[in-house]
């Protein structure tokens, strides 16, 4: 006939759009945000909650920000948001790490070095401020538009005078215990940047590098040697890969347990390590040597630890005496097993200096060239001079062999080059004075939980291993180091008294003044030098380490800003997985070394984003991702999916075509979301309320039992940081959610009369899981969300006690659903049926596939099923009227038989008898209703209850 019932259906409507076009909308929603002051609100919601503070660790303010701050950001924004959500408390202050080297060298590259010198230190340290709160500007806006809720109008930025004083209550602390000190001892040193470097500062890479032989000669024959024969001169044989470093030659260090042997080739007498004498007569292509021997042809041998005392001419150095000890850094994997020991040039070295007494060298300035002690090589750069020195060596007639090795070798983590071990006078932070290292293992191990737990192995063997920790830097733009010096005889003048002044000065005028201010202006009258009585004060020129400054936040920003709800210690930090040599460890220790506690409950680490193929992202490969262009392109509800999606404890791949998929993935939830709400048009309070459990068909049970379970396992999920289980959860109850109740209950849905209790029935399952799923996915699809809940039905939207944001609605709770649910076990038993029900309607589909590409049946409202199955299943299968598996099947007619034989079900399909109804194009019997003969029974009922007319067919 040719009168159409299309507007006699329920039809899905709603304003929710199909395309987010989230470029364009979600800028608005933050506007919204802002205006209706969300973050703010949130925290007044939760003000009786418990406390949960999340304490940012500050990115460096020196550029835009990157994918790798953007993922950072992201899954700090989804620790807070679902604790926020989920009733606590949650004050959350971003901070910027505002000091240090990269924006000072910026600021003296932008002004050219005629200006720089021209330049006076107060006019710099402005000129570097400007340059920070630029980029804290730009950084701000960055995250602002990812979505993330924060206190951004107040952050903490370390060039803050309160942030500053600060710096000094830690230092106060440490210096006082005698855990700070100053001393001269190796250190990393970058001779570009011309600062020390903290190991936190050092990356590593490949360098090739000279590997030397050198025999340098000793002072008289070992007296067994000579016992056995041995003639003429005797010489110990190096190995070294630092040939710039002989220079500073003092020692040679041996394997206290290792069998040292005398070799001869070429008429020389060499003493080294008899496991490495074929090693070494490879590399030098000995043709023929021999090994000293006693009379028995045996070949004599000392323990390392014998020869220690012996002594030798240094091989630059000709009128200094180096002395032969011995150390248990010495492993006989290479070299020769008698290590050339230049205590000023690095840490084993230093330490078995220190040991054994042995003079500390250090013929290299701060340029990295050589000094006047250098002797022949003054003046020359270090890197130039190694095969300068190798020449020499070789003129001497004291090089052995010569080679080329590749080898990993620490690096400038700013400017990216080589590093140097130089010993200079630095301010470090003792690891073993007042057992800071102990009582900082103690707390990794007994006192902070990991996440995830392998992390804890990883910063323990870090503290385990690290040497002192040098905090002072030669540079202009940071914290001042806050002690004196007597400017009558040199000694250090720190005291509470000074220490409390200082505080007070940079808590009221910053930094700056330390370097405007004379000390007499605003230390207390009567300072002076404990050893001279001197009154003359010249403030220390060194400034402290940026990660110092950053590892004090839990002072500077948890402590002094408890007034608005920080705690300390922290309930969480979070950073990359590069942060447990790094801010995590300076954070621990400046707590540790000030108060005995750590300062956090828990750290998480996350991994580094790379491409698709596992690569770093570089400018120079070309395959960085712009956070600001995935906005642009897909919105940062798709950046924030992505997050979800991943294993945040590794690194992480993003790509565009990744983006593509989750963009997929998106739609899929957002479809979802606007079925759910167009079929909720109607929803109606009163009406919903008056649907009871025994109201519901067993598939809606279902469904309630599947919503409430997928809630607990995703709160579960969200108590363990586990956002992936969260995406993954949420993404395959969506799909299946899709591709069974919604494709099940569209008849019911489209067809049913408006308020039938059939309809009424889904209406309040779609509205339970509705209400649940834009809640419990609104710490990651934050502005999806709250798009979602400002397009609910005009009956909730219009409550009194309507919350104006998702954000503030709170968290799903099993108690809330409508109608109540039954107890745990009722909802597990149900689940556990339809397991078996479920798996049946797969066996049905494949067959209803089947028979479509056969051309049997056009759809499967057309289909009669009848389905074998082995006698227990279909027990458990009738339970059901046939009317729940024509729905669920969505077929004419369904009918089980049990078979004896069958291991599991089987499906056979046959063609319907009856007509398909024009309205709801099910097939059967027309006619049930006198009043509309051409319709089914059940359509017939719903026209009436519309009061649409017969004559208007």
């Amino acid at each position: 006939m040719a009168n159409s019932y299309k507007e006699t259906m329920n039809l899905p409507q709603t304003d929710f759009a199909m395309r987010g076009n989230l470029p364009a909308n979600e800028p608005k929603r933050l506007e919204k945000w802002a205006e209706e002051d969300i973050y703010h609100r949130v925290l007044e919601k939760n003000k009786d909650g418990k406390p949960f503070v999340l304490h940012d660790g500050p990115p460096y303010a020196n550029g835009p920000i990157h994918i790798g701050h953007a993922f950072n950001k992201i899954l700090k924004d989804f620790v807070v948001k679902s604790h926020a959500q989920r009733g606590y408390f949650t004050p959350y202050i971003p901070g910027w790490d505002c000091h240090g080297q990269p924006i000072e060298h910026m600021v003296e590259k932008t002004l050219g070095p005629e200006k720089m010198a021209a330049t006076s230190q107060p006019e710099l340290r402005k000129l570097c401020r400007d340059w920070a709160t630029k980029y804290v500007n730009v950084q701000r806006d960055g995250f602002k538009r990812l979505g993330v809720n924060a206190e951004w109008d107040k952050p903490y930025l370390t060039y803050l005078p309160d942030f500053e004083s600060g710096n000094v209550e830690i230092f106060k602390e440490m210096y006082l215990k005698g855990s700070v000190y100053r001393g001269r001892k190796p250190i990393h040193w970058c001779k570009r940047c011309h600062t020390a470097l903290a190991e936190a500062e050092i990356e590593y890479g490949d360098e090739v590098s000279p590997s030397i032989f050198v025999r340098f000669k000793m002072d008289l024959m070992p007296g067994v040697f000579e016992a056995a024969g041995a003639e003429g001169d005797a010489y110990v044989l190096i190995w070294t890969t630092t040939p710039w470093t002989l220079p500073a030659n003092t020692a040679v260090s041996l394997a206290p347990e290792a069998d040292y042997v005398m070799v001869v080739a070429d008429g020389v007498n060499m003493i080294m390590a008899r496991e490495l004498v074929e090693q070494v007569a490879e590399v030098a292509g000995w043709e023929g040597y021999r090994l000293v021997a006693n009379a028995q042809g045996e070949p004599v041998t000392l323990k390392g630890k014998q020869m220690c005392g012996l002594t030798y001419t240094c091989p630059v150095r000709q009128d200094l005496k180096g002395t032969i000890i011995y150390g248990d850094h010495v492993t006989l994997d290479t070299g020769t097993g008698c290590v050339h020991t230049a205590p000023g040039h690095g840490q084993d070295d230093y330490l078995v200096g220190i040991e054994f007494d042995v003079p500390l060298l250090m013929p290299v300035d701060d340029n990295g060239c050589f000094t006047d002690e250098a002797g022949r090589f003054a003046g020359l750069d270090v890197d130039a001079a190694n095969p300068v020195i190798i020449e020499w060596l070789r003129e001497q007639g004291t090089l052995v062999a010569k080679q080329e090795i590749n080898h990993s070798y620490p690096h400038c983590w700013r400017c990216h080059e080589p590093v140097i071990f130089r010993a200079t006078d630095q301010w470090f932070v003792s690891m073993d004075k007042n057992s800071l290292r102990e009582d900082a293992l103690r707390a990794i191990s007994s006192e902070v939980t990991w996440i995830p737990e392998w992390a804890k192995n990883r910063i323990g063997s870090m503290v385990a291993d690290r040497p002192d920790w040098c905090i002072s830097r030669q540079r202009s733009w940071g914290v001042p180091i806050p002690v004196f010096k007597c400017a009558k005889c040199g000694e250090t003048v720190a005291t509470a008294e000074t220490f409390d002044a200082v505080i007070e000065l940079f808590r009221t005028e910053g930094a700056d003044a330390w370097f405007t201010r004379e000390p007499r202006e605003y230390l207390p009258k009567n300072t002076k030098c404990a050893r001279c009585g001197g009154t003359e004060l010249v403030p220390e020129k060194d400034i402290l380490d940026v990660w110092w400054e950053s590892g004090v936040t839990h002072t500077s920003v948890c402590k002094h800003r408890a007034a608005e709800g920080l705690t300390f210690p922290a309930d969480m930090y979070l950073e990359g997985s590069d942060q447990h040599r790094g801010w995590f460890q300076s954070s621990l220790l400046t707590s540790m070394g000030a108060y005995g506690v750590p300062p956090y409950k828990s750290v998480m680490h996350c991994g580094f984003t790379v491409d698709e193929q596992g690569r770093k992202m570089s400018k120079s490969l070309g395959n960085g991702i712009d956070p600001a262009a995935v906005c642009d392109k897909y919105g940062a509800d798709v950046l924030r999916l992505w997050v979800a999606s991943v294993d945040y404890s590794q690194d992480v791949s993003i790509s565009d075509g990744i983006l593509k998929q989750v963009s997929d993935a998106y739609r899929r939830f957002r479809n979802t979301f606007r079925f759910l709400l167009g079929n909720l048009n109607d929803y109606d309070d009163a009406a919903m309320t008056a649907v009871a459990w025994d109201d519901l068909e067993p598939i809606d049970q279902y469904m309630m039992a599947k919503t409430a379970a997928l809630l607990a396992e995703v709160e579960a999920s969200y108590e363990t940081y586990k956002f992936n289980n969260v995406y993954r959860l949420t993404y395959d109850f969506v799909n299946d959610l899709s591709a069974v109740y919604m494709d099940v209950t569209k008849d019911r849905l489209y067809s049913e009369a408006p308020a039938s209790v059939r309809r009424r029935a889904v209406q309040t399952v779609l509205m339970n899981i509705l209400e649940v799923l834009v809640r419990v996915l609104s710490p990651i699809l934050s502005f999806t969300c709250d798009e979602v809940w400002e397009h609910f039905p005009p009956a909730v939207r219009t409550r009194a006690d309507r919350a104006c944001s998702v954000q503030l609605a709170g968290w799903p709770k099993r108690a809330d659903f409508a109608p109540a649910l039954p107890g745990e076990a009722a909802c597990a038993e149900i689940l556990g049926t339809w397991e078996q029900v479920l798996s049946v309607r797969e066996v049905v589909t494949k067959a209803l596939e089947d028979a479509r590409t056969a051309k049997a049946i056009n759809k499967s409202q057309e289909a009669v099923v009848r389905v074998s199955v082995p006698p227990s299943t279909l027990a458990q299968l009738e339970q059901f009227d046939a009317a729940v598996y024509e729905e669920l099947f969505i077929v004419a007619g369904v009918a089980f038989e049990a078979s004896e034989d069958a291991e599991e079900a089987s499906a056979r399909v046959e063609p319907a008898s009856g007509e398909k109804c024009p309205r709801c194009w099910n097939f059967r019997e027309l006619g049930g209703n006198a009043a509309h003969p051409d319709v089914c029974a059940r359509c017939g009922d719903a026209l009436d209850a519309i009061g649409y007319s017969a004559s208007a067919e």
